[in-house]
C-alpha cells in the first residue's frame, strides 16, 4: 500500500502561481512512477503531468507544457507540481497518483494508488 496526501491547493488569481505537493508513505517511493491528474466539475479526469522514478523523464499534457513543472524528491518521498501563469480553466481538483514502474503514465488506469485531491481555484 502507498498512501498519498496532496497539499498546496487554494484560491489564486489568474496569472498567479501555486505549488502542489504530494507526500507518499508506505512502500518504497522510488519503486513508483508518479503523476498528477485533475478533474473539473462536470468534466472527465484529465492527465496533467508525470515523472519516472528516477526523476529524469517527465511527461505533460500539451496545454500545460511551459506552465507546469513536475518534480520529485525521492529522499523526502514527495512529488511536486509547480503551476505558473494559472488560468481560470485550470480550476479543478488535483490528484496525485502512483504507478508501478514502466507503465504508460498518461492514463488513469495506469495508476495503482491515488490521493484524496486538493482543490485549485483560479479566479478571473
Amino acid at each position: 500500500q502507498v498512501q498519498l496526501v496532496e497539499s498546496g491547493g487554494g484560491l489564486v488569481q489568474a496569472g498567479g502561481s501555486l505549488r502542489l505537493s504530494c507526500a507518499a508513505s508506505g512502500r518504497t517511493f522510488n519503486n513508483y512512477d508518479m503523476g498528477w491528474f485533475r478533474q473539473a466539475p462536470g468534466k472527465e479526469r484529465e492527465f496533467v503531468a508525470a515523472i519516472r522514478w528516477s526523476g529524469t523523464t517527465t511527461y505533460y499534457t500539451d496545454s500545460m507544457k511551459g506552465r507546469f513543472t513536475i518534480s520529485r524528491d525521492n529522499a523526502k518521498n514527495t512529488v511536486d507540481l509547480q503551476m505558473n501563469t494559472l488560468k481560470p480553466e485550470d480550476t479543478a481538483v488535483y490528484y496525485c497518483a502512483a504507478a508501478h514502474l514502466g507503465t504508460r503514465l498518461t492514463r488513469g488506469d495506469d495508476y495503482r494508488y491515488w490521493g484524496q485531491g486538493t482543490q485549485v481555484t483560479v479566479s478571473s
